[in-house]
């Protein structure tokens, strides 16, 4: 049964020139993209999107950094896409990414390692409700 699932491209890789790139991947996967977004983040929406971080102390700089630019929202769908997604995306800090993935073969940190992929159903749907209002 067919499943959904969001990615965000981050203000580093729209600056990058990356976002066909990585919109390939994921069609080449087998995914079909059902919605497409380019905007950049208010402040509110950021601290909404990240509030399960708003007590680490990185929430500041993850809100700094996901305003700073243009992002590009995809959701997508197909088998197992959020399992699927968070693989083809690899490890949060970039350079413990597994080449290959989108991370390891693009990120050059934490904070801005090129893209955002929800980590499950629940994570999802509080996503898009900020992301696609």
């Amino acid at each position: 049964m067919p499943e959904q699932s969001l990615f965000i491209v981050k203000p580093d890789g729209v600056e990058r020139k990356l976002v066909g790139q990585i919109l390939s991947r994921f069609e080449n996967k087998g995914f079909k993209i059902v919605k497409l977004r380019m905007f950049t983040f208010t402040k509110e929406m950021a601290e909404e999107f990240y509030s399960d971080h708003k007590s680490k102390p990185f929430f500041g700089e993850l809100v700094s950094f996901i305003t700073s630019g243009r992002v590009v929202a995809a959701i997508i769908e197909g088998n197992n896409a959020i399992a699927t997604t968070r693989l083809m995306v690899g490890s949060t800090k970039s350079f413990e990414a597994p080449p290959g993935s989108i991370r390891g073969d693009f990120g050059l940190g934490f904070t801005d390692n090129i893209i955002h992929a929800s980590d499950s159903r629940e994570s999802f749907e509080k996503e898009v409700s900020v992301v696609f209002k």
